[in-house]
């Protein structure tokens, strides 16, 4: 019995302490350590990171079913393999399941508020069974706390840039704009840096190519590139990059959310997003 009520009145310990907010592993030892690497740290929220005690771990949000890493010294052999577009020994690491414009328009606002820069961004054919893509974006730099900043960066970004993402159970909508392209949007679509940017998308792709169309024909817009299911690692969507003027290039990618997400409520309920749209 004495055994018993030991056990119990741990168990209620760990409990309180739960949900008081303290780190188990100051009080339990080696047994705490493992149920905190395994739990989350915080409780879970739409916009809310989850932490873990694995030190490469900056958070985890449900948003794009996103995870940002940083390695503070990648092992020699492993770098070399990785063909990196400049070799750093710190590396940060934001992939995703679902989405790729909205990490890679994250990532952008993160290279520019760190001393850091885009190493290599790469599509996965993912988005766990729906019509586009996920994404692996590596950030490279000499500090690993600049490296880590960019992650925590990108992760708060994507709150925000998740929110023109508008889905419903036949495809999805997603437009993104900044006035100012940076390393990110270079590297992932050739726009030219520092000028005004849009992306596009539309799915399934049907969709996207009246979006398209739509965009261009309703302001004085570049177009940086057009990318279709046969060049867009198979994902069901086309995908409209277009650079300009800041007011042009805003006009374009307004006018193509607005016929996108009235073609996609045709085919099944009112398309949703996760919070409010900052194009406006």
């Amino acid at each position: 019995m004495a055994d018993t009520k030991s056990m119990v009145d741990e168990i209620l310990k760990r409990v309180l302490m739960r949900i008081d907010g303290t780190d188990l592993s100051k009080a339990t030892g080696a047994t705490g350590n493992a149920l905190c690497a395994s739990s989350p740290v915080s409780s879970p929220t739409v916009s809310q990171l989850q932490t873990s005690m694995i030190t490469e771990h900056v958070g985890s949000t449900t948003t794009g079913d996103t995870i940002g890493l940083v390695i503070a010294n990648v092992d020699s052999q492993v770098l070399e393999a990785m063909h990196l577009t400049k070799s750093y020994r710190s590396i940060g690491i934001l992939g995703s399941r679902t989405g790729a414009g909205p990490q890679i328009m994250a990532a952008d606002e993160a290279v520019k508020a760190t001393n850091t820069e885009i190493v290599s961004i790469e599509f996965a054919r993912d988005m766990k069974g729906g019509a586009g893509s996920g994404s692996l974006i590596i950030f490279g730099g000499n500090d690993v706390s600049d490296v880590r900043r960019s992650v925590e960066v990108a992760l708060r970004e994507l709150e925000r840039t998740f929110d023109e993402v508008y889905m419903n159970e036949a495809g999805h909508v997603e437009v993104q704009y900044t006035a100012r392209a940076e390393k990110a949007l270079v590297t992932a679509f050739g726009t030219p840096e520092g000028k005004a940017f849009g992306l596009i998308v539309g799915a399934p792709a049907a969709i996207g190519v009246v979006m398209a169309d739509t965009a261009v024909k309703s302001a004085n817009v570049d177009v940086v590139d057009y990318r279709s299911p046969s060049s867009s690692v198979m994902s069901n969507e086309v995908i409209l990059q277009v650079s300009g003027d800041s007011g042009a290039v805003k006009q374009a990618v307004k006018a193509a959310r607005d016929v996108g997400l009235v073609l996609l409520e045709t085919m099944g309920e009112k398309p949703k997003n996760k919070g409010n749209a900052y194009i406006i």
